[in-house]
């Protein structure tokens, strides 16, 4: 039975009473126009109801990936909770579809038997996403096979979620933003992942092919597998279970998740049926109506606007302004010209920004341009009548605020093209957030301007969250926070209220490092499910907190921790370093650098028998076998008889030392024996960053000790100096002098003091180089040395009992291993074997 909704009229604004208008799209698109409406006095004018398939509150769809990686929960993605729709008075049917139109009648048919009048009509349906014809794709007419799903909603992110902790392997059909960001999510919960891409270039809507090979490159540098020019045509399943799928060149690659971000469709089915004009999409004038009906408006991903369809945010956001503006009466005159898209992007960890052209269209176009691929840099701009019109930057987007306000407003450039891309002689950037007009667009996607930044910290909102929570700044794809978080730094004067979630170890257990850790103990925590539960908000679990938490529960726990597989990525999961072609490197351990015949013989046999294409030594006098297949991984080892030289974890690396006083003329301490011992006590130990040690046997520092973390130096007398918050990567540091030593056995006591209480007080992934000035090298030295504190005796306690829990990964046969930790799915092709030259 239809039941019609008799609280509609039929009368118009400015009739004497509130007129209807019905909302069909409960997504950022539809309810940004209503919040545009509302802006403009809408809630006296109109009785507002907004239809929606979900059944949720407005969320930001683009952070939908944040959620898969674990970087956000479902409710930080909220744009409008419930009570936003109570307090403006709006009739929220949420999780109802309406499935027809009739515009003669200004009625619509839910499928919940619901009939309403409307006099004005918003479509805001947006795009569905697309499933390219594949055999096998569906097990019935409306469910997609095990293991496969699509990347478009809340409901598709968390069963990603759920069914990720089962699966091992997955594969993500496209190569664009969306699927580039699924692969990073799922990687982040511990999943093996390949891109397949019908193309062959990675994002080419907005890259070139230059910059496409850039991105691809890094994006296999972060151990996502990437195969372009690969069209799927069917997916296999075995025992009722996803185990693969086929291309259309009969090659194919196992898996046992799917995940299809092969772009969206309009969805326009609701138009069509109402007898609406569509062609890409809803056609519409420059008033954002339906050319049919000028009752009818329509905004989003489901409107094509003079045979544009925009995906993005900026331009859906210009849209609603418009229809606002004339559905209102503001401005009858407002129309919508089309939009200049700017992006500014971190796909799967890589920054990325377009604008514009990717390249020259005119014989007098200036086109510069600028590749670095070894350090994954590429950068362009095309220059027209003095005028930017396009740029892409990969890798390196420091200009990216800058490029984008000159692509926007036409700002003039200057001469030297060359400082496009580069800062030559620039102000600092408070000078230049200072230089910024009052009305310089800071967020793009929610149209935020400066002055609007300024006016809210003005108003008493001093914390970056708390503006950005009332601007919106920053709440669409995220780009802009670093910008936003300038801004508002310089309109507060320095004087920003800090976020306490800053402070929390992990993103997702609201306590700092100290706070974190005495629960841990009080409530005795062993795993790293158990602290969710315990401590977690609603007890969620955070995929992005993961890997810390267990680093940190087997350094306070030692032997106690219990290790859960999902917990740890997939370095630590194989106990070995993975490469850009998905192949790993095994470094096995030789104390102090230190070898002999047979453990050289064996190197040697096993790189002969499993076919390993490189053998190098490394800077910390080490040999790494590289190209190691997944699967050869536990008889390698086996092979090897060697403990594991741990060159893949945060944990404590190697003790690099030089020949010392047996050998070395100059030498004044025996420094390959205090290497060894070093390396024999603290192997392997759990920290929140890589450890790495020398010790050298005079000043002449042949092994390189005042620049690494903890570094021995013998000096005249039989004394040892020992340095700390060294490095010489990419950051360079020497180490500050801790103390001065008369014997071995002292360093080795202040050596495990120093880390143990590096490991209980440093963030997560906080080297020993940010962390010893921080914290300050005389407050290190009262606690380690002086023990002003008096916690050295429970350092020391600590640290011996991770001593006697340590066990080898690879030597320990009885580790559990879970069924396909060692499978690849990788094809086993001849690995290239590297000349010796």
């Amino acid at each position: 039975m239809t039941v019609i909704d008799t609280a509609a009229t039929n009368g118009h604004v400015g009739a004497g009473t509130r007129a209807r208008l019905v909302v069909v799209g409960n997504g950022m698109a539809g309810i940004r126009a209503i919040e545009e409406v509302l802006a403009r006095g809408g809630a006296e004018a109109f009785d507002i109801t907004v239809f929606g398939d979900e059944p949720y509150g407005n969320y930001n769809r683009i952070l939908l990936s944040n959620v898969l990686a674990g970087v956000d929960t479902p409710a930080e993605i909220y744009l409008n909770g419930m009570d936003w729709y109570t307090e403006n008075g709006i009739d929220l049917r949420a999780g109802v579809r309406v499935v027809r139109v009739d515009t003669y009648a200004h009625l619509l048919h839910a499928d919940d038997g619901t009939a309403m009048r409307y006099d004005k009509l918003i479509l805001a349906t947006g795009s569905r996403s697309f499933f390219p014809p594949m055999k096998g794709l569906w097990a019935d007419d409306t469910t997609l096979a095990d293991g496969v799903f699509g990347f478009r909603t809340l409901d598709d992110t968390e069963a990603m979620i759920s069914e990720a902790a089962s699966r091992t392997r997955a594969v993500v059909i496209g190569g664009g933003l969306l699927g580039l960001e699924a692969a990073r999510g799922l990687q982040n919960r511990g999943l093996e992942v390949d891109v397949v891409h019908a193309g062959p270039t990675l994002m080419n809507a907005q890259l070139d092919d230059l910059a496409g090979d850039i991105l691809r490159k890094s994006v296999e540098g972060l151990g996502i597998g990437v195969l372009t020019e690969k069209r799927t045509t069917e997916i296999t399943v075995e025992d009722g279970r996803l185990s693969g799928v086929v291309f259309a060149d009969g090659s194919r690659v196992d898996c046992d998740m799917l995940v299809i971000a092969a772009g969206i469709r309009p969805n326009v089915g609701l138009a069509q049926r109402a007898g609406l004009t569509v062609q890409r999409a809803i056609v519409t004038d420059d008033h954002m109506r339906s050319v049919d009906d000028d009752d009818v408006y329509v905004v989003g991903e489901c409107a094509q606007h003079r045979g544009q369809v925009y995906g993005l945010v900026a331009p859906l956001w210009e849209q609603a302004k418009v229809l606002a503006d004339h559905l209102t009466g503001t401005d009858p005159a407002a129309a919508y010209r089309g939009s200049r898209v700017a992006t500014k992007l971190k796909v799967a960890g890589v920054d990325v920004a377009s604008m514009g052209i990717k390249a020259p269209e005119h014989p007098d176009d200036e086109f510069v341009q600028y590749s670095e691929p070894k350090h994954g840099v590429y950068k362009t701009v095309v220059i027209r009548d003095g005028k930017l019109v396009g740029a892409t930057l990969v890798g390196d987007v420091s200009k990216v605020s800058f490029l984008t306000q000159a692509f926007d407003s036409g700002l003039p450039l200057p001469d030297e093209r060359v400082s496009l891309m580069f800062d030559i002689g620039t102000p600092e950037v408070a000078v230049g957030v200072a230089e910024l007009a009052d009305d310089a667009q800071v967020c793009n996607c929610n149209g935020v301007s400066k002055g609007a930044l300024v006016a809210c910290v003005q108003g008493g909102e001093t914390s970056l969250a708390g503006v950005m929570a009332k601007t919106k700044a920053g709440k669409g794809c995220g780009s802009c926070k670093e910008l936003v978080g300038q801004v508002v730094e310089w309109a507060a004067g320095g004087a920003v209220t800090k976020d306490p979630s800053e402070s929390w170890y992990v993103p997702g257990v609201p306590y700092d490092k100290p706070t974190l850790m005495r629960h841990i103990r009080e409530l005795e925590l062993h795993s790293v499910s158990s602290v969710f539960a315990a401590l977690a908000p609603d007890g969620r679990e955070d995929a992005g907190s993961k890997m810390a938490l267990a680093s940190l529960l087997e350094m306070m726990w030692a032997d106690e921790y219990v290790d859960e597989r999902d917990a740890r990525f997939i370095n630590d999961r194989v106990h070995a370093n993975i490469q850009r072609d998905g192949t790993f490197s095994v470094v096995p351990q030789m104390k102090g650098g230190v070898t002999n015949v047979a453990q050289l013989r064996k190197i040697a046999d096993v790189a002969e028998k499993y076919e390993i294409p490189m053998i190098k030594l490394t800077g910390g006098q080490r040999i790494d076998l590289l190209g190691v297949r997944k699967e050869d991984l536990p008889a390698v080892w086996a092979d090897l008889d060697m403990p594991s030289g741990y060159a893949y974890g945060k944990s404590f690396r190697t003790v690099k030392t030089c020949v010392g006083s047996d050998f070395c003329r100059y030498g004044v301490g025996d420094s390959t024996a205090l290497g060894i011992a070093l390396e024999e006590r603290y192997q392997g130990l759990a920290s929140p960053a890589k450890m790495k040690l020398a010790v050298t046997g005079c000043p002449r520092n042949c092994a390189e000790a005042l620049c690494k973390d903890l570094g021995v130096v013998a000096v005249d007398g039989g004394r040892w100096e020992i340095y700390v918050g060294g490095a010489a990567g990419a950051h360079i540091r020497k180490g500050d002098l801790l103390a001065t030593v008369d014997d071995p056995d002292t360093v080795i006591t202040l050596t495990g003091r120093f880390l143990q209480y590096y490991r209980e007080s440093a963030d997560w992934l906080e080297r020993t180089y940010k962390w010893v000035p921080r914290v300050g090298i005389d407050h290190v030295k009262a606690v380690v040395v002086d023990d002003a504190e008096g916690l050295a005796a429970g350092l020391d306690e600590r640290m011996q009992k991770s001593v006697d829990g340590y066990r080898d990964p690879w030597l320990d046969r009885a580790e559990p291993r879970s069924e396909g930790q060692f499978r690849s799915s990788l094809p086993l092709l001849p690995l290239p074997q590297v000349p010796v030259r």
